[in-house]
């Protein structure tokens, strides 16, 4: 036999079975069964000592349905009531004009199962909102100020769609970081007129809804940081822009970074407490709106700069929900 003929077969034989296999496999992937729906439980109800504990969850980029159903009992046999999840504008509106529901439908229907509030936050910007691209750099979350009615109305659609399931709107996510400002420099008399812009629409939509402000980023940056702003600064900032009558309550992050939850405030500390020092803020324009601490906790990673232990995480956050139950009756 010519062994270069021999040679050739083998090769070609070594193709077909190669072939048959990817074919095979293929045919596994377009047969494989849909992931197992899942159905609705008798509607359930949250026993809890802690009635005003929230959890953030981000349950927006989970495929499969069961796992959102699975989440969502952790929370509530946690003993939390509320959960803060994420809806961005960007995936629900990608293409102008056209909502896709889908994901928020099935994360809010199981929230409502298993007896949560949700608490929505409003966020990131379609590709088709963030204006002329060609000469400036943007990112999700970039958002100018011309498309601020475009983002309200979209709001609007949301608290409408909603109503009477989830009546509490985060507008935006920590806007005194640049990150979260589409890497510009932040702008409190912006936010001030994104609020504004967003008001009016969505209460009347669902005239039962709450407006938070806020969700800001706990930070020591001095003006003109690239980085960001000093939230204290910020939120002063916001209420001399003339934000006040344009928002319900004020969302804040709390988190404790090395300090345990009784650590005094100062301006100067970035710790748990330094929320009184926000609240101190809003008094002195007159503003006794609530306060929603929308983020918070301890990190516990040994990789993480501001690491406390396992069992000081656990103690921290148990002594934490203490001290806000009996200090802070406007939490």
């Amino acid at each position: 036999m010519n062994p270069i003929s021999s040679y050739r077969q083998r090769i070609l034989s070594a193709a077909i079975w190669t072939a048959r296999l990817i074919l095979g496999v293929a045919l596994l992937n377009v047969f494989q069964p849909a992931p197992p729906r899942a159905p609705l439980m008798p509607p359930q109800t949250v026993y809890t000592t802690k009635p005003q504990m929230c959890v953030h969850t981000r349950l927006i980029d989970e495929v499969d349905e069961w796992k959102i159903q699975r989440s969502l009992i952790m929370v509530r046999e946690m003993g939390a009531d509320t959960i803060v999840e994420f809806f961005p504008w960007a995936y629900i509106e990608s293409q102008q004009g056209v909502y896709n529901w889908a994901q928020s439908d099935r994360i809010i229907r199981h929230a409502a199962n298993q007896g949560l509030k949700v608490i929505a936050r409003m966020g990131f910007v379609p590709n088709w909102a963030r204006g002329d691209q060609r000469d400036a750099f943007t990112t999700l979350n970039t958002l100018p100020p011309e498309a601020y009615r475009t983002f309200a109305t979209f709001a609007a659609a949301f608290a409408e769609r909603y109503a009477g399931t989830v009546d509490h709107l985060i507008i935006w996510n920590e806007p005194n970081l640049a990150f979260e400002w589409g890497y510009q420099q932040v702008d409190p008399a912006g936010y001030a007129r994104l609020l504004e812009a967003v008001y009016a629409p969505v209460h009347h939509a669902n005239p039962n809804v709450t407006i938070l402000a806020g969700a800001l980023a706990p930070t020591l940056e001095p003006p003109g940081s690239p980085h960001g702003l000093n939230d204290l600064l910020y939120l002063d900032a916001l209420y001399q822009a003339g934000a006040a009558p344009y928002f319900d309550a004020l969302a804040v992050h709390t988190y404790g970074f090395t300090h345990t939850p009784d650590d005094p405030p100062a301006p100067d500390r970035l710790n748990f407490r330094r929320l009184e020092l926000l609240r101190a803020i809003m008094r002195q324009h007159g503003d006794d709106s609530p306060i929603y601490i929308t983020e918070t906790g301890w990190n516990d990673h040994p990789r993480w700069i501001n690491a406390v232990t396992p069992a000081q995480r656990i103690a921290y956050t148990l002594d934490a929900f203490d001290y806000a139950e009996r200090e802070w009756g406007y939490v």
